[in-house]
């Protein structure tokens, strides 16, 4: 037997000599960590937190769009968040929920292009890897009881078709022409769902204008939503990022609002 080349029945060598151990392969980001399990910690809640993201798909590309405004429970604490990000020349990417946890896998993200930009073996990682490899991740760490409190919006062009997926901080995931993470789920969706029956082959402008109405329509609605967002377009001829842009308001009908008796 291989393993006993160097060795015999009494004293075998080191199983997987200068090898990772197999534990690590369990335990995102891949370093085995031992420690007592009376000082573990868990993450019981988000700390700092961004709101709805949005993705929509058109006739040959995609687009995701979110505010820049990171909540510390009902304060508008930062409002400089980024949330939106090129992943490559096919990918981008966005992210609400706990900003720390997206900061963390951003990075993460990153030097996984980074090694792949070194092979310089003329492939790229492509938006369903990226999609399917965020599932293992958030399902690997919700196992521990130590999930990452986020829900990703991951879009793409792949077999020079769009590509639009989600993750949640579950490992939940699922495809679609348009998708919408947080409140944006009950509010935007629903906006989304009835312009899509009505354009189904819809253009990069048509998209980009009905973005910006979710993104209104939210900010009139949800409490944690700001005026200022980022849009992020992928098309066959590249990646564009744009922002922060505003949303436009009119409160004239605010002295009509009245409180309840």
């Amino acid at each position: 037997m291989a393993a006993l080349s160097n060795g015999d029945w009494y004293s075998p060598i080191q199983f997987w000599r200068n090898g990772p151990a197999p534990g690590s392969f369990y335990n995102f980001p891949g370093k085995l960590s031992i420690t007592d399990s009376h000082l573990a910690q868990r993450s019981q809640a988000p700390i700092t937190t961004g709101t709805s993201v949005l993705g929509i798909t058109f006739d040959g590309g995609v687009a995701i769009a979110a505010d820049i405004l990171g909540s510390y429970g009902s304060l508008a604490r930062f409002r400089d968040c980024p949330r939106v990000m090129k992943v490559n020349d096919n990918i981008i990417l966005g992210a609400g929920g706990d900003y720390a946890d997206f900061q963390y896998l951003k990075d993460v993200i990153e030097q996984k292009i980074l090694e792949e930009e070194c092979l310089d073996d003329g492939f790229s990682l492509k938006p369903r890897a990226l999609h399917c490899w965020l599932t293992r991740v958030m399902y690997n760490r919700r196992s521990k009881l130590d999930p990452f409190w986020n829900n990703f919006i991951v879009g793409g062009m792949q077999d020079d078709e769009p590509f639009l997926g989600t993750v949640d901080k579950l490992g939940t995931a699922y495809l679609d022409r348009h998708i919408a993470t947080g409140y944006g789920a009950y509010i935007a969706l629903p906006l989304m769902r009835e312009e899509a029956e009505k354009k189904p082959n819809m253009t990069e402008k048509d998209a980009h204008k009905l973005l910006v109405k979710c993104l209104q329509v939210l900010y009139y609605r949800d409490a944690r939503s700001f005026p200022k967002f980022q849009l992020a377009t992928l098309t066959r001829d590249g990646v564009r990022v744009e922002g922060p842009l505003n949303v436009e308001q009119n409160w004239e009908v605010a002295h009509l609002v009245r409180g309840y008796l």
